[in-house]
Parts: C-alpha cells; structure tokens; sequence
C-alpha cells in the first residue's frame, strides 16, 4: 500500500467534525470580507448589486458571484480582470463563477490563472 508523504497531523481528517464546519464557514466569510475590502469602487458597486460569496472545497477557492440581470452579468464580466487581480491576492488557483438570472443562460468560470489568456474577450 502506498504510504502517504505528509505526517498524520499535515493529513485531511478522516471525518469531518462540526468544528470543522465551523471553522470552514469563518475562514469563507473573513475571506470574503477581506476581499471586498480590496476591491476597487466600482466592483464594490457591481459586487453591491448582486448576491455573492466566496467558498472553499478541496478544489480551492472559489468566488460565486449570481447576478439579478442580464446587464450586472454583463458588467461583472467585463471587470473579470479586476476581480481576478483582487481575488488572487487570495489563491493562485482560485475561480470566478459569474451566474446569470435563472434562465438566462449558463454561469461563465474562469480562474483567476486564465484571465491573461482571455484577456481580448473582455
């Protein structure tokens, strides 16, 4: 059997406990108030008009930003490089999921590594 190369303590837990939980939800939430925080004003304004917050999973960090129309979509999308700037001041590898009004299309995602390579589509 392989033999993992981190010490027990530096390995996931086997069980996820309610502390975890917990813990989990803070470290969402100060990252979202942190990031917020770094932002510019006018993504202050576009993140203002739209419900978003930031989650972690073990794919990383992930900003979820759902939008009440299809001009803020618009608009969120085209400050993707600003709000990419920002959030990777959090994680290297973490994502932008940009979410239109419910039947108004599919969530654009991207990660904040991309955005350099999309840069002309914005």
């Amino acid at each position: 059997m392989n033999q993992p190369f981190l010490p027990p303590d530096d390995l996931p837990p086997v069980q996820v406990t309610q502390l975890d939980r917990i813990l989990r939800r803070q470290l969402e939430e100060s990252t979202g108030k942190r990031f917020y925080e770094v932002c510019g004003r006018i993504t202050k304004a576009l993140l203002s008009s739209c419900e978003w917050y930031v989650t972690t999973n073990v794919s990383g960090l992930t900003l979820v930003i759902a939008c009440p129309d299809i001009v803020t979509y618009w608009n969120i999308v085209s400050d993707i490089e600003q709000i990419g700037n920002r959030l990777e001041r959090f994680s290297s590898s973490a994502k932008i999921r940009v979410c239109p009004p419910i039947g108004k299309g599919t969530p654009f995602e991207i990660r904040v590594d991309e955005i350099s390579t999309y840069r002309d589509f914005f």
